[in-house]
């Protein structure tokens, strides 16, 4: 019988839970309904069923159901978001926009569109443990500043920023404030739920839920919200995103938070005690930690091992480990990491880091074999 290597990208996208899958199949066969067909019974039980899941996912952020957009993912939260206030930006005269300079790529690309229509983008640079300075924010943010943009969680070394003190400071001058927490949603759940921030991006792949579903947390300040639609067509998703639910993933997308909000305790002391037992093992070979080791989470390590391309480390472990060494979503040819880069990490630590990540069902990662390989390629 083959064996199969431990999957250790969850970082780049997790395996569903069983439960979730289970919680979708009825909607693709034997519930055919469409959300927004309000004539028959079939639509009405589809159009429950994403309200069901719009206010599991509304709960990690102490937010209103109806704060909650969906989208196919991360990705398109990122770019409704940025490129949805232009209206507003034209309206109000503020067209500064600050962000930082290890943000994912799903930022920094709408922000380049946004600075060919005449906008200013402030990338803020970051320790070398990879930490945005909140003075370092505070200290670019003037009259006609619009929006500060600061990722949750890295996604490349998992290092947590300090999205708290960045939204209090961006609320005190009257500027919207949004975070990227594709990696956090349903993990890092407490600073979550009081987080103060105007916009949220979140995908359901993160947290063991269906690939090709996300949301966007847009708070209503009043009745309104600052942004406008991007796409047309539709009125769906109170005529911010056009287009016909997909009820299977939405609903998988309720369950995998609804799971999240119960397990995440358990799922975060598990993850540690994997981090604690791999991290040992990593640094007895001459690993160094990427990323703060006080402020990375607890189911990612990003290290690099003197001597050791990250390339032929992947290679000579294939079998044994599944990891990467970048963003999944650059990674279909190797270049430098734009993160770690930004770090101000030498060339040769770059070229040997690896992104290892876990979650649930993992209980233990290969750390003898792991042990044998490194000994050969060291």
């Amino acid at each position: 019988m083959q064996k199969f290597p431990v999957y250790l990208d969850f970082n780049a996208t997790n395996p569903m839970d069983p439960e979730v899958l289970q919680a979708m199949l009825p909607w693709f066969i034997e519930k055919p309904g469409n959300a927004g067909s309000r004539t028959h019974l079939y639509g009405q039980e589809a159009r429950d069923a994403v309200e069901n899941a719009r206010k599991h996912v509304a709960a990690h952020f102490r937010a209103k159901p109806e704060e909650i957009v969906f989208t196919s993912g991360a990705t398109e939260s990122n770019n409704l978001l940025l490129l949805g206030l232009v209206s507003f930006a034209n309206r109000t005269g503020k067209n500064h926009i600050i962000s930082t300079s290890i943000e994912h790529k799903a930022i920094l690309e709408p922000l380049q569109v946004l600075k060919k229509l005449g906008f200013e983008i402030d990338l803020v640079d970051v320790t070398a443990e990879g930490v945005v300075n909140p003075a370092d924010v505070l200290e670019r943010i003037r009259k006609n500043t619009l929006l500060v943009s600061v990722m949750h969680a890295n996604n490349e070394t998992g290092v947590l920023q300090p999205v708290e003190d960045i939204s209090r400071l961006a609320a005190s001058n009257g500027v919207l404030f949004h975070t990227d927490a594709a990696q956090t949603f349903g993990k890092e759940a407490e600073t979550l739920a009081s987080l103060d921030c105007d916009f949220a991006s979140i995908s359901a792949h993160k947290i063991c839920g269906p690939k090709g579903v996300g949301a966007l947390l847009a708070r209503r300040r009043g009745n309104s919200r600052a942004i406008e639609p991007i796409q047309f067509g539709g009125g769906q998703e109170w005529k911010l995103r056009p287009g016909t639910l997909p009820v299977p993933q939405i609903v998988g997308f309720g369950k995998a938070a609804e799971l999240a909000a119960s397990h995440w305790r358990e799922r975060k002391s598990a993850a540690t005690r994997i981090k604690e037992t791999l991290l040992e093992l990593l640094v007895a070979h001459g690993a160094i930690q990427n990323g703060s080791s006080m402020l990375t989470q607890s189911h990612v390590i990003n290290v690099s091992i003197p001597g050791i391309d990250s390339e032929a480390f992947m290679m000579a472990t294939k079998n044994i480990v599944s990891v990467s060494n970048g963003s999944a979503c650059t990674s279909s040819a190797y270049q430098p990491s734009h993160v770690l880069t930004a770090m101000g990490l030498d060339e040769d630590r770059v070229s040997s880091a690896i992104r290892f990540s876990w979650g649930p069902g993992v209980d233990q990662v290969p750390t003898d074999e792991l042990d044998h390989v490194l000994r050969r390629i060291a």
